[in-house]
């Protein structure tokens, strides 16, 4: 069986197989809302001996290439769901959403979680930075933050867990105190829970220095073991707590590796690629520079608030969507091509989404990440095209982006939250050239150093 489109064994068992090395089954237990899983997921095998196989989302908008507005409407489903699941209240929009989700189109709705309910949302970078904040969107009185892998040098993390299946394990929390020290029902967003257990260390980080009643889990796909599940009832005895868990899909997978698997990434050796013409755009009168950089002499530009990396209220969040309204009409100002592709970077996923969601019709989204990933050119593989190259905001950090087809764009808007020198974007712009895209804009949100502003602020 040489496929990687997912074999239907009955209505709720699904087998993929991964590169004719690793077979994966999947039985779906729960489905609320009646998705199809081809529509949120393929699958893709990890460069990572902890685990060797990834689901490659199609709502997230990190590993392939997405409508925004459908990366949206996923977190404001869950948004829904929670109301059901933890709430009690049944949302009387659901249905629009999903007709919405499907058409990949856009829902104009406003925060629909009531007032009273005032929950911390976190969440994990990286790859669920934007469906965390996309999932805050729903609140009318919350506050948010992500967790981040960057080590900024005039703070100190108020949390700090780790994730030990991941490529970089470190999670740090910069958040002001009181956003945490309280007894608020804290919301943890991933994308997708395996065995759970990053989220049992986070909620493990926060209880043993800001303890409280309530946490929920919320996810897009619920995969934990029975075994995995009484791990979760016993750290609610052990610590006295309940921890909600709420997703759009609930089951189990079983994978068994066939063979080793062998490295089927390509060589480009282009040498005959056309030079892409290069544009900057400047964003950073609209957003807000923090005093806060990193400890990395090439690159001193300060981060911005709207990130949510620092914590967001939702009065604050309102804000951020004005700005973001105001700024996509100088990127739509720019935009020549049909087939555009917003490209966030990093953990930097919630404001290039946004925006792209505001720049009308054509328009891709998706981001760069630290995943490493076997590709191979193969219809319903999760990673058919693949570059790498030096992170431009930390050289000593590899990058990758996939599943950008050669000559298949018009145009590229590349998203920075803070800008860089040119002599650092070289490697990328070398791999994007290979991908033969012509038109090139470097977008960014920030050009101050840290330590000006915070003398400036003084």
């Amino acid at each position: 069986m040489k496929i990687s489109q997912p074999l239907t064994l009955s209505k709720k068992k699904f087998t993929y197989n991964i590169l004719d090395s690793i077979e994966t089954e999947i039985e779906v237990t729960e489905n609320p809302y009646e998705l199809s899983i081809q529509e949120l997921f393929t699958m893709a095998a990890r460069i990572n001996k902890k685990r060797s196989f990834l689901f490659v989302s199609k709502v997230l908008g990190k590993h392939l290439p997405i409508n925004p507005h459908k990366g949206l409407l996923t977190a404001a489903l869950l948004g829904a769901r929670y109301l059901e699941i933890v709430q009690g209240i049944k949302y009387v929009e659901t249905e629009k959403l999903l007709t919405s989700f499907y058409r990949e189109e856009l829902y104009k709705s406003k925060a629909f979680v009531p007032e009273h309910v005032c929950p911390v949302v976190i969440g994990f970078a990286e790859t669920a930075t934007a469906l965390g904040h996309a999932f805050f969107d729903c609140f009318q009185n919350a506050e948010y933050f992500h967790t981040t892998r960057e080590e900024i040098k005039q703070l100190r993390p108020e949390i700090t867990f780790e994730e030990e299946h991941s490529h970089a394990t470190s999670h740090r929390c910069y958040i002001p105190l009181e956003m945490i020290q309280n007894g608020r029902e804290i919301i943890l967003i991933d994308d997708e829970l395996t065995t759970g257990k990053t989220a049992l260390n986070i909620i493990e980080s926060i209880h043993s220095k800001f303890p409280r009643q309530v946490y929920t889990i919320v996810s897009i796909l619920d995969w934990r073991s029975e075994q995995d599940r009484k791990r979760f009832q016993q750290v609610q005895q052990e610590l006295g707590i309940k921890i909600n868990v709420v997703s759009l899909i609930t089951g189990t997978v079983q994978v068994k590796q066939i063979r080793e698997l062998v490295n089927h990434s390509p060589i480009n050796e282009r040498e005959d690629y056309a030079k892409a013409s290069i544009e900057w755009i400047d964003l950073s009168p609209f957003f807000s520079n923090t005093t806060f950089s990193v400890d990395n002499p090439m690159n001193q530009s300060a981060f911005i608030y709207e990130t949510g990396r620092f914590g967001l209220s939702s009065p604050d969040n309102n804000n951020l969507h004005h700005k973001a309204s105001l700024a996509a009409v100088i990127l739509n100002q720019k935009r020549s091509g049909h087939k555009t592709l917003c490209l966030g970077t990093g953990e930097f996923m919630y404001l290039p989404m946004k925006l792209a969601s505001l720049m009308g019709s054509g328009i891709f989204y998706q981001s760069t990440t630290r995943s490493p990933i076997f590709t191979k050119n193969k219809v319903g593989y999760g990673a058919r095209f693949g570059e790498s190259f030096p992170n431009p905001e930390d050289l000593s950090i590899t990058h990758f982006v996939y599943n950008i087809p050669p000559g298949f764009y018009d145009e590229l808007f590349v998203f920075m939250e803070r800008k860089v020198e040119l002599e650092s974007l070289q490697p990328l712009l070398k791999e994007l050239e290979k991908l033969q895209i012509k038109m090139i804009r470097l977008v960014y949100f920030s050009n101050n150093r840290g330590e000006q502003n915070e003398k400036h602020n003084q």
